[in-house]
C-alpha cells in the first residue's frame, strides 16, 4: 500500500505543468460550526474560493468557482453549488449535449399515451 501512494505521489510531482508556481493568497476561515470560506490563489493562474454553510441533511454545501489556464492558453472558470442535491458546475467550458431531436417527445408522448389507454409491454419491448 505505502508503495502504491509513494509512487502516485511521485508521477503527481513529475505531472505538475508548472513545478514553480507559488501560493500568492491562502485565506481560511472557519468558524467550527460548518460555515466556512476558503480562498487560494496561485502565481501560474489557479484561483479557487469555496464558502461552506451546515445543510439540514448533515452535509456541508458550497458554492463556489475556480479557475485556471488550459494548455491552449485559455482561462477556464466553473462556478459550483455543492448541497444536498449534489454537485452542480456551470461554465462554458462544460461540453453540452445536442438538443433533442423533436421526434423523441413526439415518441414520448406516444407511449404515454399507450400507458394511459392501458397498454403494457413487456421486458423485450413487446406489447403483452
Amino acid at each position: 500500500m505505502k508503495v502504491v501512494l509513494f509512487a502516485c505521489l511521485i508521477a503527481g510531482a513529475f505531472a505538475r505543468p508548472d513545478g514553480d508556481a507559488e501560493v500568492l493568497l491562502d485565506e481560511r476561515v472557519d468558524q467550527g460550526d460548518g460555515n466556512f470560506k476558503h480562498t487560494v490563489e496561485t502565481s501560474n493562474g489557479i484561483f479557487q474560493e469555496t464558502v461552506g454553510t451546515p445543510g439540514a441533511a448533515g452535509q456541508s454545501n458550497m458554492v463556489g468557482s475556480y479557475r485556471f489556464t488550459d494548455p491552449d492558453g485559455n482561462v477556464v472558470e466553473v462556478r459550483f453549488t455543492a448541497d444536498e442535491n449534489g454537485f452542480q458546475p456551470e461554465s462554458d467550458a462544460i461540453p453540452q449535449p445536442p438538443p433533442i431531436p423533436e421526434f423523441v417527445y413526439e415518441l414520448l408522448a406516444i407511449a404515454e399515451q399507450q400507458r394511459n389507454s392501458g397498454v403494457q409491454f413487456d421486458d423485450q419491448g413487446f406489447e403483452i
